[in-house]
């Protein structure tokens, strides 16, 4: 199979098992829908698969049933590409723009999505299985080999109680507003270790919040200009700004 048939291919799909050459790849219900139904695809078609493990393949359609289709591996187009070992930390906003913050970081190279709950926090729970599958879907609209996990809601407090301290934090301190610039401010520094990005709730941090972070070593708290940004704008500045200086943009 050439390249061009890779070119072509109008659908990229992310499943959940392993890809090779003559591999036969059974699909969902959802997915035959998506392509035989809404897509109008025919056996032959050319579709691109990925499953996070094993790289993008090139396949063909083999059976085009509107309930039960299969796909016929034919040939590794992509290796896996792992983006950089970077978290996104952010606390849930109003449905859309969570689900927004969630495809933005997929398409932007975080390897996790951990939600906080803080004490400024407005949901008390959410949908990791829907907010799962918006990064899914992300990472197949943006051609990404990797599906970044999109962890449960978890207590910022507790969550800070057992964090391994060679993981540096990124915490986006609104208070900080205007005060310089980000990668110089509190030694922040160039190290490609492994980091996480903290975005705050609507109302900010708590006092003891903000006292705590101040107090870790390995939190470095940063301004992102000289505006105070929504919480959903601070995540996508954040990542645009840490992926050009210590991720894979540079």
């Amino acid at each position: 199979m050439s390249n061009s048939n890779s070119a072509n291919a109008k659908v990229r799909l992310f499943v959940e098992h392993p890809l090779q050459a003559l591999q036969t790849i059974p699909l969902t219900e959802a997915q035959s829908h998506y392509l035989f139904s809404v897509m109008r695809m025919g056996e032959g078609a050319p579709v691109l698969l990925f499953n996070g493990v094993d790289g993008e393949w090139l396949a063909t359609v083999e059976t085009a049933h509107k309930k039960r289709g299969a796909l016929a591996c034919v040939e590794q187009t992509r290796p896996l590409h792992l983006p950089p070992d970077l978290w996104l930390m952010f606390a849930p906003l109003k449905k859309a723009r969570t689900d927004f913050i969630v495809e933005k970081a997929a398409e932007m190279g975080a390897a996790r999505i951990v939600p906080v709950q803080t004490d400024f926090t407005n949901a008390d729970r959410i949908r990791q299985d829907r907010l799962q599958a918006h990064a899914l879907e992300a990472a197949e609209q943006c051609g990404g080999t990797f599906v970044p996990e999109v962890s449960e809601l978890m207590r910022l407090d507790k969550l800070l109680e057992g964090w391994d301290a060679s993981r540096r934090i990124l915490f986006c301190d609104e208070d900080l507003v205007g005060q310089g610039r980000w990668l110089d401010q509190q030694g922040a520094g160039r190290d490609t270790g492994p980091w996480a990005i903290l975005i705050g709730p609507e109302g900010g941090f708590s006092a003891a919040e903000r006292k705590r972070l101040h107090a870790l070593p390995f939190a470095h708290p940063v301004s992102l200009g000289p505006r105070i940004l929504r919480a959903d704008t601070a995540a996508v500045a954040a990542l645009t700004l840490w992926q050009n200086a210590l991720g894979d943009w540079t």
